[in-house]
């Protein structure tokens, strides 16, 4: 069976589709430990990842890691220990890695 979005499963109040847990994560719970400016972004990397057939767990944990590498190469451009071009090439090649 290929998961998908549209995928129902028996959440904690009853039976729910990916979609509206995702829907409802956004507007509660992963506001709270990811900044409103990049709840989007994680939201999209997780669906992406459930799009390409990658479990629910897999999909969280390769939004988590896409999220924490994309904060360190920020916060070491922010301290001088990258330069602006290694900042974009490590954004490219992140979003390559766990976006494509």
């Amino acid at each position: 069976m290929k998961i998908t979005l549209d995928t129902r499963f028996n959440g904690s109040l009853g039976p729910i589709t990916l979609r509206e847990a995702v829907a409802q994560l956004k507007a509660h719970e992963l506001a709270c430990t990811v900044a409103p400016d990049l709840l989007d972004e994680k939201v999209t990397v997780f669906s992406t990842c459930v799009e390409r057939g990658f479990t629910p767990l897999r999909s969280e944990i390769m939004a988590a890691y896409y999220m924490a590498e994309l904060d360190a190469t920020t916060e070491a451009f922010n301290r001088g220990l990258i330069s602006e071009g290694e900042l974009t090439q490590k954004r490219l090649d992140l979003a390559r890695q766990v976006l494509r």
